[in-house]
């Protein structure tokens, strides 16, 4: 852990704090919000890797974690606590900065990977809405598809709201009268 301090602060890393203590880890990460979280063990466990890897909020932030030694399980369950690097092994000086900023575009890749698949997965839900929407004005309203498309639109701009908003006005109202 000493060599990875002194190898920051060489490498210009000015506000580097160590938390010796692993209790009331999530309390005391909350307080200080660090951009990145290097974790050093000698043998992690599972539940001290899932521990940790809460606690220092892996999905929010770069977590590297060193350990001295590791088998298939634990490198797996590190992938799985979504840390952006699991470094097994003694730790070279001249190693620290390329792991440290391939661990930073790891995460930066992954937090894009995840919010293009949350975006996806708001488009599809919003589409399946449209969908129950239109086919709701269809059926009332005896129309076409482009016709009801056309009328929710027409209703959303009246209205200032967006298109997705206002089928699902639609669909709870329909939801309050059934």
């Amino acid at each position: 852990a000493l060599d990875i301090i002194d190898a920051l602060k060489e490498d210009g890393w000015q506000d580097v704090v160590v938390l010796a203590e692993v209790t009331g880890l999530a309390r005391k990460l909350a307080a200080l919000e660090p951009d990145l979280v290097l974790i050093d063990l000698a043998n992690p466990s599972r539940d001290a890797l899932e521990q940790v890897s809460a606690a220092s909020d892996a999905q929010s932030r770069p977590v590297a974690m060193f350990v001295d030694r590791s088998d298939d399980e634990m490198t797996q369950a590190a992938v799985a606590a979504g840390l952006s690097a699991y470094v097994v092994g003694e730790m070279q000086p001249e190693r620290i900065r390329p792991v440290l900023k391939t661990a930073i575009a790891r995460f930066q890749m992954m937090s894009q990977m995840r919010l293009e698949l949350e975006t996806a997965k708001q488009a599809l839900a919003d589409r399946k809405t449209l969908d129950r929407a239109k086919g709701m004005i269809m059926r009332a309203k005896g129309v076409g598809e482009e016709e009801a498309y056309a009328l929710l639109r027409k209703t959303a701009m009246s209205q200032n709201r967006k298109v997705i908003d206002v089928a699902q006005a639609l669909l709870t109202a329909s939801d309050l009268l059934t």
